[in-house]
């Protein structure tokens, strides 16, 4: 899977001891309830409500179609077997940008028949 440049750098940057991203203090690997508690303890800290660690895939999908990415293209990164499957489990951020577009649409025709 493709990642961004920044994420790069920053994962070049941090001293890998092994193979692990988020290595625990404790052991070799940390647990995926870890990483969770993790998360929700940094959101707590910031005043934020309580998500899903499943919810940021979803914000990062929604983002990403939002910013024009390609469904096809970010259907492989989820993992999905298709990009229906991908536009069925977004149809609401697809609907919206058919909104926007449709408006900038006429927009653009209003402006021309001036």
């Amino acid at each position: 899977m493709a990642i961004g440049a920044d994420a790069i750098k920053i994962l070049k940057s941090m001293e890998q001891k092994d193979e692990y991203v988020f290595p625990s203090p404790y052991s070799d690997s940390m647990s995926p309830n870890s990483f969770l508690h993790m998360l929700q303890r940094a959101l707590k800290r910031a005043g934020l409500e309580r998500i899903r660690f499943h919810d940021l895939r979803h914000t990062f999908s929604v983002l990403a179609l939002q910013n024009g990415a390609d469904v096809k293209t970010l259907s492989a990164m989820l993992g999905h077997y298709s990009a229906g499957f991908t536009l069925d489990a977004y149809a609401h951020v697809t609907t919206s940008m058919q909104k926007q577009a449709a408006s900038a649409v006429g927009n653009f025709l209003s402006g021309a028949l001036r």
